[in-house]
């Protein structure tokens, strides 16, 4: 089964085009702190072009509801990644706002996973799991406990939740992670850049090359 690619935290037109000539399925700009956080009006120009067959991501933190509407219709994305606390209720009242995917967070520290986990597969369009590090949301290079939370992953999911993997991939592991998790998609950041938000244009050609020959039946 194919495995998509998501390329987070873009802030440069040159590496949004390049992710598309790659042929990434996703494009990630941030809204949610950092290094690589941008004003909408940045995010606007740096996305301009990008085509109808590759999606779309808001990183979102704090922001209201509204708020993230108003910003995703703005920019035309395609789908919304909630860091902070989100449960069922946050998630229904985002999608008052906003018609597209709706990706809900969760950071793991150690091989624990949340309990309410099987709820969020089934309200959220996918979930996502990156690596818990005090003081950041994300973009931390800290890799996730793949083998470790692998059986309770897969009861959580239940085989029909969408699971979206980032926490610390790179092209030298992102292979070991797809086989220990099966996700649906890897989402990379910080393994493909040469500084914080510059993305390293072979890195990301190497972790495509990755991915791609990671691809196994399942």
């Amino acid at each position: 089964m194919r495995v998509d690619v998501k390329f987070c935290g873009m802030t440069r037109a040159e590496d949004v085009r390049e992710a598309v000539r790659l042929g990434a399925s996703y494009v990630g700009v941030i809204f949610a702190g950092g290094p690589r956080e941008l004003t909408s009006e940045r995010a606007e120009s740096i996305l301009q072009g990008t085509p109808p067959a590759v999606r779309r991501v808001g990183v979102f933190a704090n922001q209201t509801s509204a708020e993230i509407g108003d910003i995703a219709r703005r920019l035309r994305l395609t789908t919304v990644q909630l860091h902070s606390a989100r449960d069922e209720r946050s998630i229904a009242d985002v999608r008052s706002h906003f018609d597209g995917e709706v990706w809900s967070v969760v950071r793991v520290e150690g091989t624990v996973l949340p309990s309410g986990l099987p709820a969020l597969f089934a309200a959220a369009d996918a979930v996502l799991l990156d690596s818990k590090v005090a003081g950041t949301l994300g973009g931390t290079g800290i890799s996730v406990a793949w083998s470790g939370i692998a059986p309770a992953l897969a009861a959580a999911r239940a085989g029909v939740g969408r699971l979206v993997l980032a926490g610390g991939l790179r092209p030298d592991n992102v292979a070991e992670a797809i086989d220990a998790l099966h996700p649906d998609v890897v989402d990379v950041s910080s393994g493909i850049e040469a500084s914080p938000g510059i993305k390293d244009h072979s890195r990301m050609r190497s972790f495509m090359q990755a991915v791609h020959g990671a691809q196994v039946p399942r």
